[in-house]
């Protein structure tokens, strides 16, 4: 295992932002392209800082740095998150600024939601919010239709595109707890943690 980097930081003194990102780029993520149309012209930007906000209403959100053209342009009509698989590395560098050779797979390039062909799926979205997020502007979208094809999805990690490990049989039970969390907190979920709650406390005594 390789030495732990530490980067204290107190009060008064800056944190240093290169290490500050090494340290963020040890979180594992999604990968998307965040496209629209704005007159003649289609615009895209690979995007990692995306997440889910809400389911009622149905919100998203992505993080642009101010210093690119789209993070200009979402305020100002559609635009769809495109949520890329695993097959689709070449598109997330190409819309990361290295220009790919292949064309870009449009679907839907004459409309006003243009969306990126063989993806795991699309989030169409109106702009709801846009918040300051110091050198980032926060974008919340409110989601107008979705698809989800589903797929191994194109994952990023400290700069490089990680591939996900064949799936093992997961542990009995296991399956049935993620159940519960994507379903949110129902009474089930709500009697599954004051089951865990009491056999912490048990355990513990």
């Amino acid at each position: 295992m390789s030495p732990t980097r530490t980067a204290p930081a107190t009060a008064g003194t800056a944190v240093d932002p290169r290490e500050l990102r090494r340290a963020l780029g040890h979180f594992a993520t999604g990968v998307t392209v965040v496209t629209c149309r704005r007159g003649t012209l289609l615009h895209g930007a690979t995007v990692n800082s995306f997440t889910s906000v809400s389911l009622d209403p149905p919100l998203v959100l992505v993080a642009l740095d101010r210093r690119t053209r789209l993070a200009a342009l979402l305020d100002d009509g559609s635009f769809v998150v495109n949520l890329l698989g695993e097959h689709q590395q070449d598109l997330a560098l190409h819309f990361a600024g290295r220009p790919s050779a292949h064309a870009v797979p449009w679907v839907d390039g004459d409309g006003d939601r243009p969306r990126l062909d063989g993806t795991l799926g699309h989030l169409v979205c109106h702009p709801w919010r846009t918040y300051d997020g110091g050198d980032h502007t926060l974008h919340v979208g409110r989601v107008e239709e979705f698809t989800a094809a589903g797929g191994r999805p194109l994952l990023f990690h400290c700069g490089l595109f990680p591939r996900l490990m064949p799936e093992e049989p997961q542990p009995e039970g296991s399956a049935a707890v993620w159940s519960l969390c994507l379903d949110g907190p129902g009474p089930a979920m709500e009697q599954f943690v004051t089951d865990h709650e009491i056999r912490e406390q048990g355990h513990g005594s």
